[in-house]
């Protein structure tokens, strides 16, 4: 049986007077996967930066794996992230690139980075530069950092974005092996296609405001 694994609590984030997040209370059991949808502007970003750690909210808690972000520890623990744009070195080749940040932590070889690479549907041999990149395959290379260090956590921003439809059955098909092994993960996306496909739970999310949470029925799809 899951357990839980993120816990919200009265969460809030005020930018200025703008109330951006909204007391927000969810409970989130692992190695499930978490949809949020909703339109721009909605909070969706704003809660992931707020989950990874990256942004302190105003008043409220969150607690991944029993420890609480910025009381017991300043960001989750093997957590991949992608939000907003991936940002990489122009003149590096996507190898390069994950080579680079892989040397952060030193928990990845130059093995399991080729075959990261591959698993996203790009080749690790490929020796253009990443500004030659189209925008889909510079998604790709953002998913592959996400997932590149075998996170317990991870959390996608529109991870589909830019991705024609092969791409997106990979990344499908990539989201759902994950889950199978053992992950959690978050993801927020326009995109219902692929939030029908691959989630647990999907949760509406409007003006800051969970409003809705929908159990995807896997048996009803087939």
């Amino acid at each position: 049986m899951s357990e839980e694994y993120i816990k919200i609590e009265a969460l809030n984030k005020f930018i200025k007077k703008n109330h951006v997040l909204k007391n927000i209370n969810l409970s989130l059991k692992k190695g499930n996967i978490y949809g949020f949808r909703g339109p721009n502007g909605s909070g969706k970003t704003m809660l992931f930066r707020v989950l990874s750690g990256l942004v302190k909210p105003s008043d409220g808690k969150v607690t991944v794996g029993g420890k609480q972000l910025h009381r017991d520890i300043s960001f989750p623990e093997n957590v991949g992230i992608l939000i907003e744009y991936p940002g990489f070195i122009p003149e590096y080749t996507g190898f390069a690139n994950l080579k680079l940040l892989s040397m952060i932590q030193n928990k990845t070889n130059d093995n399991e980075i080729s075959a990261v690479i591959s698993r996203v549907g790009l080749d690790p041999n490929d020796k253009r530069k990443f500004k030659k990149y189209s925008l889909g395959m510079k998604q790709r290379l953002g998913i592959a950092q996400a997932i590149m260090e075998k996170p317990d956590l991870l959390i996608l921003d529109e991870p589909t974005n830019a991705l024609d439809e092969k791409a997106v059955e990979i990344v499908h098909q990539l989201l759902v092996t994950l889950k199978n092994e053992g992950k959690t993960i978050l993801i927020a996306s326009h995109d219902k296609e692929t939030l029908q496909k691959v989630s647990d739970t999907i949760y509406d999310i409007e003006s800051g405001e969970i409003i809705k949470e929908t159990i995807v029925d896997k048996d009803k799809e087939k």
